[in-house]
């Protein structure tokens, strides 16, 4: 007889599969349902005429953040999953004609900027040593605990975080401090699109987040082998080789509870019971239709949503030698652009466009010989109502017409097959309220207070992990949540001993 304690995970997402994983090590016997037919949520996979796609995240930054999970599950990560540090994080491209490859070598990078843009080499170096000494200052206290206990705070090191904030990183916008920090506009819009990790405006949030750019510039950018499904593949066998099983196509219909605890979930009308419960759906959604309790999800609704995105995948029938794994072609006018984002949330006649191609690290396996898979993103604005069939087309225009115009071709003749992501079906896929990637925005200083915790104040045996909640979206982040949220398990399971 299982006399284990058992553990429902609703969503196999990265950071269900990471929280099951982690229960699974404690000692649970833990069940995972997901409403689609295979795990990963966001961070899926298509392939379609010898073109393969990574359908969400495209950016490997930490990888320790899964070293960590092999490591706690006792298993050799090199059975599973292989990545590489790469020699650039990212291809930047101006409307002037100004291109610039930043180099992984912070030396190098610095020598570029101040050769393409006049930027003084040492403003770059001092800039990205006060971003790490921010993070590692304050990250420990805002990523790695909750925010909402008071045991884990005193964990944290919060004297060291106080000693490193300055007042402009509170006070004033993470454009405002870029501001102060560089005298060319292009390095002040390079680092602006930062704020775009969380979905966030670099014009409203505040100058904390000039914390970001250390992840990439610093630790650097990775690439997995086979592409970032390889991600999902490497945590889900992971967790089924500790024991967690999956019930694929098994929605949960609602949670149920029972004097203000959480026993188990209503699966096809069955009771399925448990000792605890650990949603991995957007936390509105869970609020809304999982516990049927819409005055808590209209609360949550009074944050401002992060941004959404509207992707084109494109098989690219030619090689681009000016290109590399990951390029952004620049809006001339990034204030404009996240003036519609966010009051207007409507479309913008010239967006920045994000491309990532896997096939510049594995030639001939992500797509065919001498051809491209084109993973193009816009960031857009969350769902609420637009016309999504007449914003697909005038953003395909504005997309085509840039990169024509910069890259001095003609795409379209080049597109051999194409499929489309909106924020419609973002929210439809993946569960994520009118299509926001990151749950909501970091627009105001309180953000990372006022996400919502990973545990429930009212309902006890209640966990949340994913990028809805503390502390934040993207895959670094959505593990870290996993780690926090069993942390907090783990204390609670020694407190209902105690008692």
């Amino acid at each position: 007889m299982d006399t284990s304690p058992h553990a429902i995970v609703i969503g196999a997402g990265v950071a269900g599969m990471a929280a099951a994983i982690r229960l699974a090590v404690q000692g649970y016997t833990v069940h995972v349902y997901e409403q689609s037919d295979q795990p990963g949520g966001k961070l899926g996979y298509f392939e379609t005429k010898g073109y393969h796609f990574d359908t969400g995240p495209s950016l490997f930054t930490q990888p320790d953040n899964i070293e960590e999970l092999f490591e706690l599950a006792g298993e050799p990560i090199g059975d599973y999953f292989h990545y590489r540090k790469m020699d650039h994080s990212c291809h930047y491209f101006y409307e002037d004609g100004t291109m610039i490859r930043a180099a992984a070598d912070t030396d190098d990078f610095a020598a570029e900027l101040q050769q393409k843009t006049g930027e003084p080499a040492h403003h770059v170096k001092h800039y990205l040593n006060s971003s790490a000494k921010l993070y590692d200052g304050v990250a420990n206290v805002f990523l790695n605990h909750s925010l909402h206990k008071r045991k884990t705070l005193v964990k944290a090191n919060i004297g060291k975080a106080i000693k490193t904030v300055r007042i402009s990183h509170l006070m004033k916008s993470m454009h405002q401090v870029n501001q102060q920090n560089f005298q060319s506009e292009k390095v002040v819009q390079l680092f602006n699109r930062y704020a775009t990790y969380n979905g966030s405006n670099p014009y409203k949030a505040p100058g904390m987040l000039s914390l970001i750019p250390h992840l990439e510039h610093n630790e650097g950018t990775f690439y997995p082998e086979g592409g970032m499904i390889s991600i999902t593949k490497a945590l889900y066998r992971l967790a089924t080789k500790k024991g967690v099983i999956f019930h694929f196509k098994q929605p949960i219909e609602r949670i149920i509870r029972h004097n203000s605890k959480a026993i188990g979930v209503v699966v096809a009308g069955e009771n399925i019971l448990s000792d605890i419960v650990v949603s991995n759906v957007d936390v509105y959604f869970t609020y809304l239709r999982l516990l049927n309790d819409p005055e808590k999800a209209k609360k949550i609704l009074k944050q401002e949503r992060s941004s959404s995105a509207l992707i084109f995948y494109w098989g690219i029938h030619k090689s681009f030698s000016q290109l590399g794994l990951h390029n952004i072609f620049f809006s001339n006018h990034y204030r404009e652009e996240f003036d519609h984002l966010f009051r207007l949330k409507k479309a913008y006649q010239d967006p920045t466009v994000y491309i990532n191609i896997t096939a510049k690290c594995e030639p001939g396996i992500q797509a065919p010989e001498g051809k491209e898979n084109w993973f193009v993103m816009v960031n857009v604005p969350a769902n609420v109502g637009q016309d999504w069939t007449q914003l697909k087309t005038v953003y395909r225009k504005a997309v085509i017409d840039k990169l024509n115009r910069m890259l001095q071709t003609d795409i379209e003749s080049l597109i051999e097959t194409e499929d489309v992501l909106d924020p419609v079906l973002i929210e439809t896929k993946t569960g994520s309220y009118q299509g926001s990637l990151y749950g909501t925005s970091s627009n105001s200083r309180m953000a990372a207070f006022l996400r919502h915790p990973n545990f429930s104040r009212q309902i006890e045996g209640l966990y949340f992990v994913g990028g809805s909640v503390h502390p934040g979206g993207g895959i670094p982040l959505c593990l870290k949540s996993a780690k926090i949220m069993s942390t907090i398990v783990q204390e609670d399971a020694r407190k209902r001993k105690r008692h």
